[in-house]
């Protein structure tokens, strides 16, 4: 299966009523903190695997459900121009004329939007945690009770970086859901989603973590709980249960061709929305911390180039101009091995630590650069999104690394913003395996930036086995390690 064609589906797919005017933002549905932790009790062993055991979850779902709210919202939405858009057709085919003359008329003005989703309160007196994609945009938010009282909702605030949303509704002694942490979670262990899939309220569905800390190509900082859990849409912003009985996060998106669940569902770690909830309700906003640069994962390649004995750490790819990191004295080719004394495993891990930090905090970075480590001081700067490099590579054409190459003109360096670098016109060899790109602006290798085209042909003339070269692909920087052989 190729990753590349799966499409990422926010929870609350839509869903056009083209016949009737009404629109569906898709099904999304919430869920509520439970009393106690419920118990789980193990079922009888699987036959032909001694000492099997498989979970009852059913106490869970008895004891949490009433707190698991459906969510619906209405907005409006302006129509088209009043006709059809021109089909593209050529001007000299016979049908030309005809569609010129005879376009139907769409609705004008604004029509109707309503969609559902999921949620779950979090304390009596009615505050509700869902994802902001359910309540952006909407006009009128309700919530809906499983003892079918309904009420109007309030939305306290979003934060879209997360795809957290605060809700509140006016009421008292409502039945909440127990909170835990995410943290001690297992790859493995069961977990169970309550939710309105598709509109069918209190649904439940079960399955296992199969992995922590997912990064996904949408730019957030979050990192995300990826299970198997069978999520659809209208699960959005509902509860994602440990077999205490305790949220651990709120489903939030899927992978899928179809739209629908095949196996990869990810959920927002409840510390993240918890946090995001408390800075709302006492701020009204969420403010996080930035460093101002873009970043992406040290793979066993990379580490080689850099000298790294294991493949760990954020590996720096682009600094922005005056940001907290450029004022620090960080730069592309750094490695970013811990913050304030946590060690940072994977690049995905410090998005998040950074974000929790206030503005104006001094965080202190430990840093590799060429072949020893050093402290850094940096003064946190107001958030803007930490962005992951796409991990997609490219492809090249003559001589040891087998690109062919230009240098930029001064208009195009004007353009790019850029100092230096090569353009990359055509691709083979080592390049090519190791995906290098046609367009490519390679910047520099091994940390040493590029000039012209008979400075790279040195560098590679005289480098090792492996090499890290740093490329400008479109908007994005990223390095890319490049075997010599």
């Amino acid at each position: 299966m190729n990753a590349n064609r799966l499409k990422l589906t926010v929870g609350a797919a839509a869903v056009i009523a083209a016949l009737t005017g009404a629109y569906s933002l898709g099904n999304i549905e919430a869920l509520g903190k439970a009393h106690a932790a419920a118990p789980v009790t193990l079922a009888a062993s699987t036959p032909g695997v001694p000492g099997s055991a498989l979970p009852d979850m059913s106490e869970i779902v008895a004891r949490n459900g009433q707190a698991v709210v459906n969510i619906s919202v209405s907005a409006t939405r302006k129509a088209g121009n009043g006709h059809a858009e021109m089909p593209q057709i050529d001007p000299d085919d016979p049908f030309y004329e005809f569609f010129r003359r005879f376009r139907i008329p769409q609705a004008q003005g604004e029509v109707p939007v309503r969609g559902q989703g999921s949620g779950f309160i979090i304390d009596a007196n009615g505050t509700v945690l869902t994802n902001a994609h359910v309540v952006d945009g909407a006009d009128e938010v309700t919530v809906k009770l499983t003892d079918k009282r309904e009420f109007t909702a309030k939305v306290l605030g979003m934060d879209k970086a997360s795809d957290v949303a605060v809700l509140k509704i006016e009421g008292k002694n409502l039945p909440v859901v127990k909170t835990g942490s995410s943290s001690g979670t297992r790859v493995g262990e069961w977990v169970l989603a309550i939710g309105s899939p598709f509109g069918f309220e209190n649904s439940a569905s079960a399955g296992i973590v199969s992995a922590k800390s997912r990064s996904l190509p949408d730019g957030s900082y979050v990192p995300f709980i990826q299970t198997d859990v069978a999520v659809n849409p209208g699960n959005s912003g509902g509860p994602l249960f440990n077999m205490a009985g305790e949220v651990i996060g709120i489903n939030s998106q899927i992978y899928s061709r179809s739209g629908g669940y095949q196996g990869l569902s990810f959920a927002i770690p409840i510390e993240v929305a918890m946090h995001v909830e408390q800075q709302i309700v006492t701020h009204g906003k969420v403010q996080r911390g930035r460093l101002g640069v873009s970043i992406q994962e040290v793979n066993q390649s990379l580490a080689d180039s850099f000298g790294l004995k294991q493949p760990t750490g954020a590996l720096v790819d682009a600094v922005e101009k005056n940001s907290p990191a450029a004022k620090a004295g960080l730069e592309p080719g750094d490695v970013i091995l811990a913050i304030d004394d946590k060690p940072i495993a994977s690049s995905g891990e410090l998005p998040l630590i950074v974000a929790g930090m206030a503005p104006g905090e001094t965080a202190r970075l430990k840093v590799w650069r060429n072949g020893g480590t050093r402290s850094i001081d940096i003064r946190v700067g107001q958030f803007g999104d930490e962005k992951v490099a796409a991990k997609d590579t490219p492809e090249a054409a003559k001589g040891r690394l087998g690109v062919v190459v230009r240098a930029l003109s001064p208009e195009e360096l004007r353009r790019a913003e850029l100092n230096g670098g090569v353009l990359v016109q055509d691709v083979a060899g080592a390049a090519a395996r190791a995906g290098i790109q046609p367009g490519d602006v390679i910047l520099s290798i091994n940390g040493e930036a590029i000039s012209g085209t008979d400075q790279l042909r040195k560098l590679v003339a005289k480098a090792g086995k492996r090499i890290a070269v740093l490329v400008e692909r479109e908007d994005a920087r990223i390095f890319i390690p490049v075997d010599l052989g």
